[in-house]
């Protein structure tokens, strides 16, 4: 005997796959849902359909009569749709209202014995007062869209309906173990992340609403089915647990459950909730899940009556919230990044949390040997591939030990006092001996270790020759060489000598545990920062930096005549233009060697560092992603700093030194998340059970599980630049034109006529602005933004406070001040990029 059909819409949802479950055995179950699914067993057969298309309607109901024979025992429409923002969408009308009349008109012309309507207890208004139960006839008067559509399709079924069979479920929230109900799940991540607002509430602590277990739905709808035929023509029944527990209660059994700690919370003033909410998001620019129609109905409160429901199926529930709530949390504990992504929340929040800590534990305790020893292997087998690095610095340090002889470093010479030098030096032919004696001795040292560490695992050996090149790139800076050639070779042969040391692969040092994976992205990370789509473009910029650091140290060390500056000029009878006023002012003429020439190293250490390491190098070299960080950070301070005090200090301005400030700044965002990675990964590595120091100097194991490894240069180049261009940056208009604003304090005397010592002030406030406003285009500096409000102020202030304005001036000032404050509060747009925990941190 052929079973019954059912037809289900949104057959594919949470609750239509677990209704279809129960009905399969004893009916033929047909599905309605925007995607085609298989379901359980394939016993699902599923029909795409869009309900807000009259023509797409009719067509799957063809189809679905034509598999069911023409009649449906029932039909349990469940599809709809919803959001919780409160506000009114076109969605609401065209799915669910009126795509339940084009379902309703187009069931007519088939035999269809029930139909049942899944809508929500929220039709009606709140409870008068707690401990007065709403009922069936009580007055229907919705609060916002999502049940005013409910009630509009209510309304429209009593009118429509033409003889069907009908049921109308007025269901409270549908929950299981794993939560799924939007309000408990938001409100108890919440209390588990111990968020502010989990502290706090508005309106009255002692209401609440009811809520229904899904089996207990499953249920209601079972029998509704099979009591069809005894049922009303027309069955409106409430539908949940008639225990209603307040806020306050769920608040203080959640912080026993998950914090085992009496949770206290606060209950707010709605005005004043109001008004933060719409600081946060219209002022700030923050998503928040705190809607304006969930602050007026924070007072409502729903007691229900589902004494019908078991006059009429039978039914009452089995199931309670606060019962369910001890397994709900336990789930939540065992696995909270599973727990998250099953209630549609994001799982980078609670990736690093205690308890993804204990399961890493648990498998870096059982790491296995096999990893291991295939990581020693992959070791050992790069370095015999890569051997010939060694034999290539020898052949360098054979170079160096010949080079004083070939450019002519003990040959007598003569010179003029380099242009920059501020102390007394040794003759001529004297620093350049020196120099020739240490390229010697260099060259015997590199070639003596090189060869001696070819064979040998002393990484300790690959590091010294590193040292070496390093002291090979300074050495002409320390005996100020009169030799350019000297100068250039030494520069570049250091380089080389670093980079056949340490960076041809595989970097010395590295424990084989933490090369036993290959999971390259941090936890709650969706990105690697140290991929080398990342890392390639900084270092790009490094040598632009490298670059013009290298040609303003020639004219300090006397190698040039003189440095192009097509804009600024020196002091008048110098004959020197802003550039070369500035290299050979009293603050360089302060260093002992060419502070050009030392920028030129650490730009030269920029490169040598980014390009060290793999894409895990986040974790497996976290002592030299400091080290990169640290040589960007600082080099990026001081090099706004050396331009903030050039017109108070030297009175000229350096165009070279603007640009080589420009690219590092930039710098700083594009090098920064990394530099927070590998912070985090040594917390959590640290709260797993490793030992910090090991971790920090040889590296670790990965804390997550399973990664798939991203994709890094195998790709089109454009894939790449939109990586390094969106990869944890974006550019809000707001910082676009705070950098804007910033430079144009920087030219108020050309624009506004201002002088010192109120042109002093707008000119070291513009950099800085502009500095700020760069770093927090980064979206894990953002929040750094609002030192520029502090800034703005200062900027509408000075006029008031310093001399030098004229009236247009102060007017300027106190306009850009006020922008860059209003400016400085949104965070704007953020990308779809996670950074772990470090997610709430971005306000």
């Amino acid at each position: 005997m052929d079973r019954p059909t059912i037809l289900i819409t949104g057959s594919g949802g949470f609750l239509g796959r677990a209704i279809a479950e129960a009905l399969r055995d004893r009916y033929r179950i047909i599905g309605l849902d925007v995607r085609k699914q298989e379901g359980a067993g394939g016993d699902l057969e599923t029909i795409e359909v869009d309900l807000a298309s009259r023509s797409s309607v009719n067509a799957a109901l063809a189809q679905a009569a034509d598999k069911a024979g023409g009649r449906f025992a029932s039909v349990i429409h469940l599809a709809a749709y919803y959001d919780t923002t409160g506000e009114e969408d076109p969605r609401y009308d065209s799915v669910t209202v009126q795509g339940t009349r084009r379902l309703l008109h187009a069931l007519k012309r088939l035999g269809t014995e029930q139909f049942i309507f899944a809508s929500t207890l929220l039709v009606h208004a709140p409870s008068p007062d707690i401990g007065i139960r709403i009922t069936e006839q009580s007055p229907i008067d919705p609060a916002w869209a999502y049940p005013r559509s409910k009630a509009e399709t209510e309304a429209l079924i009593g009118r429509e309906r033409d003889g069907v069979r009908t049921v109308i479920l007025r269901l409270a929230g549908v929950y299981d173990e794993d939560c799924r109900a939007t309000f408990i799940a938001q409100q108890i991540a919440r209390i588990f992340e111990r968020l502010p607002t989990a502290y706090l509430f508005t309106g009255n602590l002692k209401a609440g609403q009811p809520y229904l277990h899904k089996d207990d739905l499953v249920d209601a709808v079972v029998r509704a089915v099979d009591r069809r035929a005894d049922l009303d023509e027309h069955t409106v029944l409430l539908i949940g647990e008639e225990d209603t527990p307040s806020y306050e209660e769920l608040q203080k059994r959640l912080g026993r459950l998950i914090h085992g700690e009496e949770w206290r919370t606060l209950s707010l003033p709605k005005g004043l909730t109001k008004a933060g909410a719409w600081v946060q998001a219209e002022i700030l620019d923050q998503e928040t899940d705190i809607k304006p129609w969930m602050i007026e109905g924070s007072d409502d409160h729903y007691e229900i009556d589902t004494s019908r429901a078991r006059a009429v199926l039978g039914w009452e529930p089995r199931h309670a919230l606060t019962r369910t709530l001890p397994e709900m949390i336990r789930r939540l504990k065992q696995d909270p990044t599973d727990w998250y992504e099953k209630n549609r929340l994001e799982p980078a929040a609670v990736a690093a949390s205690e308890p993804e800590l204990r399961q890493a534990e648990r498998r870096l305790r059982r790491l296995p040997e096999e990893a291991l020893r295939d990581a020693e292997a992959t070791i050992a087998r790069d370095r015999r591939q890569t051997s010939w690095a060694s034999m290539v610095n020898a052949i360098l340090g054979a170079w160096l030990m010949l080079s004083p002889l070939t450019i002519g470093l003990l040959d007598p010479v003569a010179a003029s006092p380099p242009p920059a030098l501020g102390h007394e030096l040794d003759a001529p032919r004297v620093r350049n001996a020196w120099l020739g004696v240490s390229e010697m001795a260099s060259g015997a040292m590199v070639i003596l270790v090189a060869l001696l560490g070819m064979g040998a695992r002393r990484h300790w050996m690959q590091w010294m020759t590193a040292a070496v090149g390093l002291w090979v790139m300074l050495a002409p800076l320390v005996f100020w060489t009169t030799s350019a050639a000297a100068y250039a070779t030494d520069t570049i042969v250091g380089m080389l000598i670093v980079t056949f040391a340490v960076i041809v692969p595989p970097p010395p040092g590295i424990h084989p545990r933490a090369l036993a994976s290959d999971d390259d992205r941090p936890l709650g990370w969706s990105y690697s920062p140290s991929s080398f789509s990342q890392r390639i473009p900084i270092v790009g910029m490094a040598f632009v930096g490298f670059f013009i650091s290298r040609y303003l140290a020639a004219y300090q060390l006397g190698h040039i005549e003189g440095v192009w500056d097509p804009f600024f000029g020196g002091a008048e009878g110098t004959g020197r233009n802003g550039t070369e006023a500035v290299v050979t002012s009293w603050v360089s003429q302060g260093f002992p060697v060419a502070d050009a020439g030392l920028g030129a190293v650490a730009y030269g250490l920029d490169i040598l560092a980014g390009a060290i390491g793999d894409r895990r190098r986040w974790r497996t070299m976290p002592w030299m992603v400091f080290l990169f960080g640290l040589l960007i950070i600082p080099l990026g301070a001081v090099s706004v700093a050396f331009i903030i005090i050039q017109p108070p200090l030297i009175g000229a301005l350096c165009t070279l030194c603007i640009v080589q400030a420009a690219v590092t700044v930039v710098l700083i965002p594009y090098s920064i998340d990394e530099v927070l990675a590998s912070i985090q990964y040594l917390w959590r590595a640290r709260r797993a059970g490793e030992p910090f120091w090991q971790t920090f100097w040889k590296g670790g194991p990965a804390l997550s599980e399973d990664q798939v490894p991203q994709p890094d240069l195998d790709r089109s180049v454009w894939d790449i630049a939109r990586e390094f261009f969106g990869g944890g940056m974006t550019f809000p208009w707001t910082l676009v034109a705070s950098v804007a604003l910033g430079a144009l304090l920087t030219a108020t005397p050309v624009v506004f006529g201002t002088k010192a010592p109120l042109y002093f002030s707008d000119h070291i406030v513009g950099c800085l602005v502009i500095a700020v406003a760069v770093v927090a285009m980064a979206e894990v500096a953002r929040p750094l933004r609002f030192a520029n409000a502090a800034l703005g102020a200062w900027v509408a202030a000075a006029p008031f406070l310093l001399d030098g304005g004229a009236p247009e001036a102060t007017a300027a000032g106190v306009v850009m001040g006020l922008a860059l404050v209003g400016l400085s509060l949104p965070r704007g747009r953020r990308s779809d990029e996670h950074y772990g925990g470090w997610d709430r941190a971005i306000v």
